[in-house]
């Protein structure tokens, strides 16, 4: 219901804005990025409001792994992935930057000893302004860059688009609480930590528009696409799913996350020095089986963390 629901959405959307002369690769950077991301957005924005912080950290760092080690791991295995937009090559490095923000704005005892972890209402601000940042780069580079049309965006009835919007917006509702309850359910019953089941579970289900979307690319030698759409998702999940949580609500953080941030920051880099010095813009199956591999072992170290 809540995948169902983002795809509705996008559809939606997209003709909406088609009907209103905005071009496709605007569609695909902005309206097609955020509907992947609208999992993520909805589920988190729940557990905060219900106090649930852990699945949220949980969800988008959970998410940002399973992007950057699972998806481009099939992705490339699928078929080695050869950059050519000069887009991806600098959002790639945003991407780590951005990471790193997070990191420094959660631990706030680095700064100050006495204080808590908590991901206030003023890092949500700071997230939120970032966001603002990245989307005003992403249009200015429309007007730098040549443009190509790599999303093909239907046609519908006012009535039609009308009816997947709010089917989309109800559905991402209804299946985002769903995804929730649950899983603070499985948490109980099973006697393990919400943190946990965000890392895992929530994190794997809110991704599968990711996945979907990054194997198929792949399969039609759609590179761009295929990585493209993993870091500007990794760094929707950052900037504006966990930026808006946080601006609705202050919610503390687990110190104990950080293991996992550290594990983001690592294959971030890997991944630059795998596009930017040895091989050059491009991703050999090796180095995608690299990261799968590292994908399962991270996974039993999760479950041996608990």
């Amino acid at each position: 219901m809540l995948i169902k629901g983002a795809g509705y959405l996008v559809e939606g959307a997209s003709a909406l804005a088609k009907r209103f002369n905005v071009s496709e690769l605007a569609i695909g950077l902005t309206i097609v990025a955020l509907g992947t991301s609208a999992p993520e957005l909805v589920v988190n924005v729940l557990s905060g409001i219900n106090g649930h912080s852990e699945v949220v950290f949980g969800n988008v760092i959970g998410s940002n792994i399973f992007n950057l080690f699972l998806i481009l791991g099939v992705s490339g295995t699928i078929y080695p992935l050869v950059v050519q937009k000069t887009t991806v090559v600098r959002e790639l490095p945003f991407s780590l930057f951005i990471t790193l923000v997070l990191y420094f704005l959660l631990n706030d005892t680095i700064f100050s000893p006495n204080a808590s972890p908590t991901s206030s209402t003023f890092d949500g601000i700071i997230l939120i302004t970032l966001f603002g940042l990245f989307l005003a780069y992403i249009f200015t580079s429309m007007k730098n860059d040549e443009l190509e049309k790599n999303e093909v965006v239907k046609s519908f009835s006012s009535f039609g688009i009308a009816w997947r919007i709010i089917i989309g917006l109800i559905g991402l509702g209804l299946g985002g609480k769903l995804v929730v309850d649950n899983a603070v359910e499985i948490a109980n019953v099973y006697g393990v930590s919400q943190k946990l089941i965000g890392l895992t579970i929530v994190a794997a289900g809110t991704s599968l528009p990711e996945l979907a979307t990054s194997a198929i690319a792949a399969y039609k030698r759609q590179a761009d696409i295929a990585i493209g759409n993993v870091i500007g998702s990794n760094i929707f999940n950052i900037l504006l799913v966990l930026g808006l949580t946080t601006l609705i609500t202050p919610l503390d953080y687990n110190p104990v996350l950080n293991t996992d941030i550290y594990i983001l920051l690592g294959g971030t880099v890997l991944l630059l020095l795998f596009m930017f010095t040895i091989n050059k813009k491009k991703l050999d199956r090796w180095e995608s089986l690299l990261y799968l591999l590292t994908f399962i072992a991270y996974m039993v170290y999760l479950f041996m963390r608990k």
